[in-house]
């Protein structure tokens, strides 16, 4: 019964993990537009738009080092 929880439990974490890796990579793609789109942007802006980065590149690490098929998702 253990074996049938935890594979459970994975497969929960791992839809959590692939929906906040989507988000993450939406959200760095519009910032990203947005600083394309600026004049001249505020460091403000370039300082959000890196911690978008490094969040959407963690995420991308972890499903990486999980093996989890995107593809599996859609």
């Amino acid at each position: 019964m253990g074996f049938l929880r935890k594979k459970k439990l994975r497969k929960e974490f791992d839809e959590k993990l692939f929906n906040q890796l989507v988000q993450k990579k939406e959200e760095w793609h519009k910032q990203k537009r947005l600083i394309q789109n600026s004049f001249e942007p505020s460091p403000e802006v370039l300082h959000e738009l890196k911690i978008l980065e490094a969040k959407y590149l963690f995420y991308l690490r972890e499903a990486k080092k999980r093996k989890l098929r995107i593809d599996s998702w859609h």
